[in-house]
């Protein structure tokens, strides 16, 4: 896919939805950037599997929330498995979020993904504007 759909998908457990990745999900849209979020995308009768690869494939950043239900799930790290292919392939970047994790904990689960600056939840709020933002700015 040359032309990307998204600027960023948004990886994450589902139960982080309510309290930290819907705000950021609509925080990402108010600042006029394209999110690949479940809820904004997928529709009843679609094919999960079809439509997540469809937006790993079509964008240009995957924004991943690390959390403690993240690294408990199958799926979360299917995702990153496909966001880590395309940043090898030079196709993505990855953007991680640590909510409610230490860096001790990322290590443990993925000493790859420890290694990359991340935001974490708390300093977030304050960074999105800036982080983010940049996001448009770096479009293709």
């Amino acid at each position: 896919m040359a032309d990307k759909q998204w600027d960023a998908f948004l990886c994450h457990a589902s139960e982080d939805k309510i309290e930290f990745v819907e705000p950021l999900a609509e925080e990402m849209r108010r600042l006029g950037l394209e999110v690949w979020y479940d809820k904004f995308v997928l529709k009843v009768g679609d094919s999960l599997l079809r439509k997540v690869d469809e937006g790993l494939s079509g964008s240009r950043f995957g924004v991943v929330v690390i959390s403690p239900d993240f690294f408990r799930k199958n799926w979360t790290r299917e995702e990153l498995d496909g966001l880590f292919t395309l940043q090898m392939e030079g196709a993505s970047r990855i953007l991680p979020v640590w909510h409610k994790v230490t860096k001790a904990d990322v290590i443990a689960h993925s000493p790859i993904l420890a290694g990359r600056l991340a935001l974490t939840a708390q300093t977030a709020s304050s960074r999105w504007p800036l982080d983010y933002s940049r996001l448009s700015s770096q479009r293709l």
